[in-house]
């Protein structure tokens, strides 16, 4: 009877541990069926889309989630061997707002490159080739690394660390991350090639679009716009910047600027001397910056930029200028395919440029030709015909008896010397040979009022304020030049000052006055001259104005806007002022 509670436990101890361990391989099969069907989920997802940027941050998550870890990263290797780009996965902005640089993949993030085969350590702080953590980065223990392989490239490597149950990863684990990276390898180049075809047909489109832009005669600045938006969507950066130097080639001035910040940079001017953009510039060779705050760049250093391109726009033998794209994003620098588009780009632009330029040279060419035959007309043909004219009418005039017809005939014969002396000195401005091209627009105004000198019988004083030389179009720096030659040859033909004085000021805007003591102007006096000077104003949306002034003297004032804020109010100023008169002209009729 004792020993009967002892044989009926046996076999109950038994079963208990037969159901025990029936219910441990049957939780087994599940979270292993349930691991398998994450997997594959997980590979459908990074399948789904061929954007390279989501692919690999559903990688980089779905890695995470499959092994429960509590931070994951994904560093895509570049063609030094280095990160090109890092994408973390479990990190708040905060915290990547702490840590000053991402991963170069060195020391043990290098390992899974270098061995081709995945790592998975308890400590990695155990290992031989541990360098510590950056300031401000998460205190991270359990690692597991994994190469992610493109056919036989070793495209990346997927880190995970801190299991969230605070253990160790297993060989479960690295079984699983090791399949998921195997079948994104197919996804990643998927993507990678859709993303080169579609960036490559892009490229081509803007190249030729630039081409036709220029050949077609477009403006030189409006095409270079449209080289720095292209080129900053093309490579998603958020600012691009064209540099060119300024006529004395020490600094390099921010003509063009697209994207953040850019109206607040423009006409920046950067020294070539001790710069990358200057090595650039002369060397013709295009260069990465990994973080633009360290770099000797004061236009951008204190913006918070962090990856820079910089890429000559030329060829090394002539380089125009210089591209230069940042990021605000420190994680994603330029990878090398981006590079190389990039440069090819500005290289196809460099070359329609010197393609617009020689067409423009050549049609120079052919002005400059008119202008002489049309001088020579004039002085060969309707000069001597109209000193015959005056001569003819001075001996007629004796044989007048009328006082009345005698004066008419004589103010006839003293127009007609005004008209000679008029023509003689269009005849003289047809024949000048253009200014050397590198004189800065200062010079060139100087040497305008030196050359009116004579003509005017003293010496313009001259006033000049402002960025003249770097924040005045070449087309309105033109335009001001004929403004100021026509200003001074009034003077010295009707004026008779003894007194004459000229301002220059670049600012929002650029103003030229001209005031002399002369006679002031005539009521009834020929004004073709004036009209002139204020079509030229119209044409850049600019204001025109010319008055007698209170001590006597002439007053001339000429202004167009330099900023595009400017030229669009003015803009608009002349629109109301056209429809205004428009209404009261159809009131009037």
């Amino acid at each position: 009877m004792s020993d009967t509670p002892e044989r009926s436990f046996l076999p109950h101890m038994g079963l208990d541990e037969l159901i025990s361990e029936l219910h441990v391989r049957l939780e087994s099969a599940l979270s292993t069926r349930d691991r398998v069907h994450s997997l594959l989920e997980a590979v459908l997802s990074i399948g789904s889309d061929l954007d390279l940027a989501t692919v690999l941050r559903r990688l980089t998550q779905a890695a995470a989630n499959l092994v429960d870890a509590r931070y994951a990263g994904l560093g895509v290797i570049g063609e030094d061997g280095r990160f090109a780009e890092f994408i973390p996965v479990g990190l708040t902005e905060e915290e990547t707002g702490r840590i000053p640089v991402f991963p170069f993949g060195t020391g043990i993030l290098a390992v899974p490159t270098r061995d081709r085969a995945s790592l998975r350590l308890r400590d990695l702080g155990e290992h031989p080739d541990f360098q510590g953590f950056p300031k401000g980065h998460p205190p991270m223990t359990s690692f597991l690394g994994v190469p992610v392989q493109v056919r036989d490239e070793v495209f990346g490597n997927l880190y995970l660390t801190e299991k969230r149950n605070g253990e160790e990863f297993d060989e479960e684990d690295e079984a699983v991350v090791t399949a998921l990276a195997t079948a994104a390898g197919v996804a990643i180049e998927n993507a990678r090639l859709y993303e080169e075809t579609r960036l490559r047909e892009r490229w081509l489109a803007a190249s030729t679009e630039v081409t036709t832009r220029l050949l077609s005669g477009d403006d030189t600045d409006e095409v270079l716009g449209y080289l720095a938006r292209q080129s900053r969507e093309m490579s998603g950066a958020d600012i691009a910047v064209v540099l060119l130097p300024d006529r004395s080639e020490r600094n390099l001035i921010a003509k063009i600027a697209d994207g953040a910040v850019a109206e607040e940079i423009l006409n920046t001017p950067i020294d070539m001397s001790d710069t990358k953009c200057g090595w650039v510039y002369r060397n013709g060779e295009a260069v990465a910056i990994s973080d633009l705050r360290h770099a000797n760049c004061p236009m951008l250093t204190h913006r918070g930029f962090g990856p820079g391109l910089l890429v000559p726009i030329g060829t090394p033998e002539h380089t125009r200028g210089v591209l230069l794209l940042g990021k605000h994003d420190a994680l994603s620098p330029f990878n090398e395919a981006t590079r190389r588009m990039i440069d090819a780009f500005s290289a196809q632009a460099a070359v329609a440029l010197e393609l617009a330029e020689t067409r423009r040279d050549a049609e120079r060419l052919v002005v400059l030709e008119e202008r002489d035959r049309i001088a020579k007309d004039l002085h060969d043909v309707v000069i001597q015909r109209l000193f015959a004219s005056a001569m003819t009418l001075m001996s007629t005039l004796r044989l007048i008896a009328d006082a009345e017809a005698g004066d008419r005939v004589q103010r006839t014969v003293d127009e007609l010397d005004e008209t000679i002396r008029e023509i003689r000195s269009t005849v003289f401005a047809l024949r000048q040979p253009p200014p050397p091209q590198n004189l800065t627009l200062r010079d060139r105004v100087l040497a305008t009022t030196e050359g009116a000198a004579r003509s005017l019988g003293c010496q313009p004083g001259v006033r000049l304020e402002g960025a003249i030389d770097t924040s005045v179009p070449e087309e309105v720096g033109d335009q001001l030049l004929a403004v100021l030659g026509e200003a001074l040859a009034n003077v010295a033909r009707h004026a008779r000052a003894s007194e004459v004085h000229v301002s220059v000021e670049a600012d929002r805007w650029l103003t030229l006055q001209v005031q002399d003591n002369g006679r002031g102007i005539s009521e009834n006096g020929r004004r073709s001259g004036l009209l002139n000077l204020a079509e030229r104003a119209d044409a850049l949306s600019g204001e025109f104005a010319v008055e007698s002034r209170p001590t006597g003297g002439t007053a001339l004032r000429w202004s167009v806007p330099l900023h595009p804020e400017e030229r669009r109010r003015a803009e608009q100023r002349a629109a109301r002022r056209s429809q205004r008169a428009g209404h009261a002209s159809r009131r009037a009729g």
